[in-house]
């Protein structure tokens, strides 16, 4: 029974549920082509999810990456706009990234201040330097070579190019966190902060990392969400933060710490993907997708507190 209530089975059970309800009501749900549509349309939430993972099972989080996201595009499209080279933007829009992700580590780690708080005034910081970088402009007309990386399909297969990536990733991320020690620390340090550090772990190198991960990732979403959409704007990005975090609780990662799977997470991931998908092809408007967002993201707070309450009540059943 232990096994049938772990909230990552759970979460996969329900993955398959709803491509099966999917597949039942939308003639046009399981196309080869709607699939590929809809696996990339989840390329930056999965790609920054990587990042989040690890920042959770620390018992960190980041809430500036939509925003961190969004000033990554802004600089590419005031730099594209400028006459800057696209191969000399995309490097300078990641690093931009790290930086602001080394600015939210430096607050946590060195001022001891909760990362909750700290990323809730920087998701409105970095989000003020897009509009101050680009303004209320948007800028288009990326070269073709790069908007079709972001766009197109593996040659041979349905699997969008970010999506490969995202795999590639999640392969390295799921043996760093669950095969390393680099990963047991991550637990541990989310577990029990203070005993990770009596045991020797560097707890706020680590933390640091982390976040200058988050942030970099973030920056690299950035450039792929300019060119997948073609358009620069500061606005891009708004609410993606909101998506991740469902996905990665959802996907069974405690908010606390020291627990969790990348493999809950992936599922996490897909499900909200297939959801949103179901949503757009019942022409269902945004704020009705935020607020099923919303909802995932109580639930995925709420339901693991509860399997916690009931299982050892299961246990001790004859």
């Amino acid at each position: 029974m232990a096994k049938v209530l772990r909230w990552d089975v759970l979460v996969g059970a329900l993955l398959i549920a709803v491509f099966a309800a999917g597949s039942l009501t939308s003639p046009s749900f399981a196309t080869v082509d709607n699939l590929s549509f809809a696996l990339g349309d989840l390329g930056e939430i999965a790609l920054i999810a990587l990042a989040m993972t690890m920042l959770v099972v620390a018992a960190e989080v980041d809430l500036s990456v939509a925003s961190v996201l969004g000033l990554s595009s802004a600089l590419v499209g005031s730099l594209w706009d400028g006459g800057m080279a696209i191969e000399t933007i995309i490097p300078i829009a990641v690093l931009t990234g790290a930086v602001c992700g080394l600015v939210n580590g430096l607050l946590v780690t060195r001022l001891g201040l909760p990362s909750l708080a700290v990323t809730i005034g920087t998701l409105a910081l970095y989000r003020g330097l897009a509009y101050v970088v680009l303004g209320d402009r948007a800028i288009a007309q990326f070269p073709p070579d790069y908007t079709a990386l972001a766009l197109n399909d593996v040659p041979g297969t349905p699997i969008p190019y970010p999506i490969a990536l995202f795999v590639l990733l999640a392969a390295i991320v799921g043996v760093v966190l669950h095969a390393t020690g680099f990963g047991r620390a991550l637990y541990a340090i989310g577990a029990q902060e203070q005993a990770a550090f009596f045991a020797g772990i560097r707890v706020k190198r680590v933390k640091l990392l982390l976040f200058v991960i988050s942030g970099t990732v973030a920056g690299f979403a950035g450039v792929l969400f300019t060119l997948r959409y073609g358009s620069a704007r500061a606005d891009n990005g708004v609410g993606i933060e909101l998506a991740v975090i469902a996905a990665v609780l959802l996907g069974g990662v405690d908010f606390d710490g020291g627990k969790g799977t990348l493999g809950g997470v992936i599922a996490g991931v897909l499900l909200i993907g297939l959801l949103r998908n179901l949503l757009m092809l019942g022409d269902v408007s945004t704020e009705i997708q935020s607020i099923v967002t919303g909802l995932l993201l109580i639930v995925s707070v709420l339901t693991p507190r509860l399997v916690s309450l009931v299982r050892p009540a299961l246990k001790g059943s004859p």
